[in-house]
């Protein structure tokens, strides 16, 4: 029953090895650029509106709006 145990505990550890060395290796080949284009900071602040009215936008409008839903229901 133990040389089961032993036997397993070998595969897993060799499994975790060849693993590793897998995620070492594909982790060396990310490399960073250069962005292509100039993101200047009007555009920058423009999408963090746009993407911050699309998000909480619904979610104001509701709770601005949530005793009008109370009293429908």
């Amino acid at each position: 029953m133990s040389g089961v145990f032993t036997a397993l505990l070998r595969a897993r550890r060799a499994l975790a090895q060849k693993a590793s060395l897998m995620i070492q290796q594909r982790a060396s080949y990310i490399r960073g650029k250069p962005p292509k284009d100039h993101i200047g900071p009007a555009q920058t602040i423009f999408v963090l509106t746009v993407m911050t009215v699309t998000i909480l936008g619904p979610s104001g409008w509701i709770l601005a709006h949530l005793d009008e839903y109370k009293s429908r229901g």
